[in-house]
């Protein structure tokens, strides 16, 4: 059974490249962990999934943990954005409740948000 540090980065299998039209999952997948492993994110798996539907903002990556409120991110550059991904892990591992505001998440990552999703249970009121 995992603990409620557990903390997963999901990035979407289907979606493709919208230049190349390739999936970009596994590229994005392997450099993600190798950033990680760098850092105090390490607590981190980084896992894929069939779909998120973010099917108009591909390629699309989740962030969640038990307790925490979930993100989906959509238009993320498997080139360009891994740096930014792996900031915003550190953040969100450091915040008890997941909960951040814009101006805290990379500035990368600025106006790649899809949703912000609310951690069962949990009053998140602000």
């Amino acid at each position: 059974m995992l603990d409620a540090a557990y903390h997963r980065i999901i990035v979407c299998s289907l979606c493709r490249d919208t230049v190349s039209g390739l999936r970009s999952d596994e590229y994005l997948c392997a450099d993600l962990r190798s950033r990680l492993a760098q850092t105090s994110a390490s607590s981190f798996a980084v896992e894929t999934v069939d779909c998120m539907a973010g099917c108009s903002r591909p390629l699309t990556v989740a962030f969640n943990a038990h307790g925490k409120a979930s993100y989906l991110f959509g238009s993320i550059d498997r080139g360009t954005d891994a740096g930014a991904l792996v900031e915003f892990a550190r953040l969100y591992a450091s915040l008890a409740d997941g909960w951040c505001s814009s101006g805290q998440r990379p500035a990368r990552l600025a106006g790649k948000i899809l949703a912000r999703i609310p951690a069962g249970g949990r009053e998140q009121v602000r």
